[in-house]
C-alpha cells in the first residue's frame, strides 16, 4: 500500500494538471470501490474548479470551488495516472480504455486524470470543505511527520510508558500520520533501534533521535519519486527509485549496509506484518 512519500508524490504530478483548472468531464464507470462512491458523483465533479490540492496522511485532497473535497485514497493496487499533458518530461497520449478504469476526469486544456484500480480497495469520497477532519478515516490522525507539530518532545513525550514494540507504535496513525511498514523499517534501522525494543524502554534521547530520521528518510523518499514494490507508479507512469537505497526492507539474508557492520538483515513477523532488521546494529 502507497505510504506518504508514495501519496505525496502523486500529489505533486497532479498539481500543475489540476490545480486551478476546471472538471470538464467527470466519468465514474462503476457504483463502488473498497465502499459505495459518492450519490452523483460524476454529476458533482463535473465543472468544479480545483482550488487547492494538498494532502493528509496517506490521503490526496482536492478542494473544490463547489464547497466539496474530493477525497482519494489508492489502496492497495490505486494508480493516477496522466495522459494528455506534458508532467514533468513526460508526456503521455490518452490510452484505450483499460479493464481497471474506474474513474475518468477529463481537464480543461486537455490533461486526463484516470484511476485505474484492480483489487478496488482504494477509496474515493466527496465531503465538505474544512470538515475533513471529521471524516471517519480522518479523525483522530496524529500530527504529520513533516509538519512543525511533530517535533522531538511530542515523540518523547507521547512514547513513554507505552508497552508496545517501537515499530507499532510508529505505525500507529493515531501517534504520527502517514507512516508505514517500510518507511519505520528504514528509520529504526538508521537509529540502529530494534522493531522488538517496547517504545516506553527508550531513553530520551533515543526516542528524539527517531524525528530527524523520520525526515530524513520520508523527504528522500519523496525526492526519489517513492519506492515501487509492486502496482505503485508515479502521476505520469514512471516508478519510483528509493527502493535501490533500503538499508534493511526487503533484504533478508543480506549483508548490513550500515558502515562496519558485519551483522545480516534478519526477517520477523510483529502483528502480521514483515519487519526487517539487523541484530547486531539494531538494539
Amino acid at each position: 500500500m502507497p505510504e506518504l512519500p508514495e501519496v505525496e508524490t502523486v500529489r505533486r504530478g497532479l498539481e500543475p494538471v489540476m490545480s486551478g483548472r476546471r472538471i470538464v468531464r467527470a466519468e465514474v464507470r462503476r457504483a463502488d470501490l473498497r465502499w459505495p462512491l459518492p450519490p452523483r458523483m460524476a454529476g458533482r465533479l463535473t465543472g468544479a474548479r480545483v482550488e487547492r490540492l494538498r494532502r493528509r496522511s496517506k490521503y490526496v485532497l482536492a478542494d473544490l470551488d463547489t464547497g466539496e473535497t474530493l477525497l482519494i485514497h489508492l489502496g492497495m493496487s490505486g494508480r493516477v495516472l496522466i495522459s494528455g499533458a506534458q508532467v514533468g518530461a513526460f508526456f503521455h497520449e490518452h490510452p484505450a480504455p483499460a479493464a481497471h478504469d474506474h474513474i475518468v476526469l477529463e481537464m480543461e486544456e486537455g490533461a486526463r486524470i484516470t484511476y485505474n484500480d484492480p483489487r478496488r480497495f482504494g477509496m474515493w469520497d466527496l465531503i465538505e470543505t474544512g470538515a475533513e477532519e471529521e471524516h471517519r478515516l480522518l479523525a483522530g490522525l496524529g500530527p504529520e511527520p513533516l509538519g512543525n507539530a511533530f517535533d522531538e518532545y511530542y515523540l518523547v513525550a507521547r512514547l513513554r510508558g507505552r508497552n508496545t514494540p517501537i515499530k507499532a507504535a510508529l505505525l500507529d496513525q493515531r501517534l504520527v500520520a502517514g507512516l508505514g511498514n517500510i518507511y519505520v523499517c528504514e528509520v529504526l534501522h538508521r537509529t540502529g533501534i530494534s522493531p522488538l525494543r517496547k517504545a516506553g524502554r527508550l531513553s530520551a534521547a533515543r526516542a528524539a533521535s527517531l524525528v530527524p530520521a523520520i525526515r530524513s528518510v520520508l523527504t528522500e523518499a519523496i525526492e526519489a519519486g517513492g519506492s515501487s514494490l509492486r502496482d505503485y507508479r508515479q502521476a505520469d507512469g514512471e516508478l519510483g527509485y528509493f527502493q535501490h537505497v533500503f538499508g534493511v526492507y526487503g533484504r533478508q539474508d543480506q549483508p548490513c549496509r550500515s558502515p562496519g557492520c558485519t551483522g545480516t538483515v534478519r526477517r520477523v513477523v510483529q502483528s502480521g506484518r514483515s519487519s526487517f532488521y539487523c541484530p547486531v546494529c539494531q538494539r
